[in-house]
Parts: structure tokens; sequence; C-alpha cells
């Protein structure tokens, strides 16, 4: 009884300030559409190169009901867009006074929308697949929209071609261009290989938004022969790929992070030859050079540093 008479209590002073219970107030009117298809915004915009190129991507295919043309048009990206057209009619509306008003979503220009609108327009039909981690990836939460890579009014989209990737990728990501052109590298400028085939920039569940949970995992989907099971594995190895190598470039052959042997006796220092520090004294031109300094160091015989499978590879060697 006490409860009745608390809520209709509450709901007599709502009702005496001039405030109705939220369930009462009325729904937001949804912003109108301009309708017409494609040839409204085409009235304008017909002159835009950019503009018109989208006639000739995915994104116009009327007959394709999953595809903007096959649904409201340019408004299924732009948003709801009434307010703007009339702005820009000519002559102008007469129900129409004051200043343009900007599309729902804009993705260029000085009005541009915030990446959060962006990206939203986007995920109404690109949000399963590869996009299924977006939220709460490192790309969402420093506000990188989808058009911030993507090129979409035009028939091939620089992003989705391998020799142009890494150029969109490089924009921000300055240091991994500069590793692009030291001595050993991964050939990205070849156009052999792009930023995608190890990472997925729209979300991952792995570290450094790379494809598969782990970073060897992601190496063995090229380097299958190291994959093993081996017979003796090398433990580094097996722990992570980036013990030894660095992916985007090195100053090293094999885009190791250093040349052998000062590279194998950050580990290997207890005892036997792999404890003595090659210095100075053993380069070649001195009277005594020690040979596991020469060429490719301590893998001149542990030829199978990655692992071996042979019954007396225990260390390596065969």
């Amino acid at each position: 009884m006490r409860f009745i008479l608390n809520v209709t209590l509450l709901m007599g002073l709502m009702s005496f300030a001039g405030l109705q219970p939220a369930a009462a107030q009325a729904p937001a009117t949804p912003p109108a559409a301009a309708g017409g298809g494609p040839q409204t915004c085409l009235k304008c915009h017909d002159t835009n190169a950019k503009v018109v190129q989208i006639l000739q991507t995915p994104h116009a295919m009327k007959g394709d009901p999953h595809s903007p043309f096959g649904q409201e048009g340019c408004e299924t990206c732009h948003g709801p867009s009434a307010a703007h057209v009339a702005s820009r009619s000519n002559p102008p509306d007469v129900t129409f006074n004051g200043p343009e008003v900007p599309p729902a979503a804009v993705f260029k220009g000085g009005l541009i929308s915030s990446p959060a609108t962006r990206t939203k327009q986007c995920l109404q039909c690109h949000e399963a697949g590869l996009r299924m981690n977006w939220k709460g990836s490192q790309h969402q939460t420093n506000d990188v929209a989808c058009n911030d890579c993507h090129t979409i009014h035009i028939a091939k989209d620089p992003i989705l071609v391998k020799f142009t990737q890494p150029q969109k990728c490089f924009t921000c990501h300055a240091e991994q261009r500069a590793d692009s052109f030291k001595f050993s590298h991964h050939p990205i400028r070849e156009g052999k290989v792009v930023c995608s085939d190890c990472h997925n920039p729209h979300g991952s569940p792995g570290p450094k938004l790379l494809k598969e949970f782990t970073v060897n995992e992601t190496c063995y989907n090229c380097h299958a022969e190291k994959r093993g099971p081996l017979l003796w594995e090398h433990e580094p190895v097996r722990e992570s790929c980036l013990n030894c190598h660095t992916p985007h470039g090195s100053t090293q052959a094999r885009l190791l992070i250093q040349r052998p042997p000062y590279l194998c006796q950050e580990c290997h220092a207890n005892g036997g030859h792999q404890a003595q520090p090659f210095a100075g004294q053993n380069l070649p031109g001195q009277v005594v050079a020690n040979f596991r300094l020469m060429a490719r160091g301590c893998v001149n015989c542990h030829t199978q540093i990655h692992g071996s499978n042979s019954p007396n590879g225990t260390f390596f060697t065969r």
C-alpha cells in the first residue's frame, strides 16, 4: 500500500511540474529523407568527377538489394538529407530560409562528420566478417573512420590493390615506412606482400591487429616449414619469432634484430665456445680469426636453428 501511495505521489508531483513520465513522452521524429534516388543528388553533383565515379562501383548496383543504390541511393550512406536538398534547391525552395544544410553524414570537406558517425554508416552493411572485431580495436579507439583508409567513389579502391595499399598505411605508420627502405625487408614495396597479409586493420583478437592469435601463427601462414612439430625445438623460436626477427625491416640479413654471433650470445653465455664474446681481436685480418665470426656466425654449424627432426640434431647441427 505504501509503494502505491509513493508512486501516485511521484506522478502527481511530475504532473504539477509540467513533466511527463519517460514512457509517455512522444518519440523523436526521425530526420526526413529527400527520396528520389541518386537522380536527386546528381542534379547538383553531376559535374563532380569524384562523385560521379560511384556509378562504376559495386555500391551503384541497383539490382542488388544489399547495395546502397538498391536501397535509398546516396542517402543509404549519407543519411536522410531532405533539409540538405532543400537548402541547395535552384531556384531556392520558398519554404526554406537559411544557410546550406549539410547531409546527415559528411565524409569529406569542412563540415566533415565525426569518425563515429561516418563509421556507423558503413557498419550498417559491413559489420560482419573481417569487421566483427572493429569495436574496441586500436583503429576505432584512435578515431580512425572507414573513409580515412577507403576511397568509396572510385572503381578500384587503392587500399584493396596490392601495389598501392602500403602507401595508404604509411600515411600514419611512418616508422614502418622507414623500415621498408632497409637492406632486409619483406617485399612490400615490390608489391608481393602487403600489410593486410599479416594485419587485420578492422580489429583482431591477437596483438598488434594481427590476423592470428599469436605472432608465430601469423608467420606460419607463409613460413609453414618452420611450424613443426619438430623432434628438437629451439625454445626462443617456439616462444616468438620476434625474439630474433623484426618484421618490417632490418639492417641485418634475414630480418634479424642483430647479426650472429652477437644475437646468439644474448642467450648462450653459459660455458663452452658460445660463452666467449667475439670482440675485435677475432675480426678478419688479425693473426687468429675465429671462424665462428665469419659469414653467418653460429649458423655456420647450427644450420637448423629453427629446429631439427634428426635424431642427432640435439644442437641443431643437422
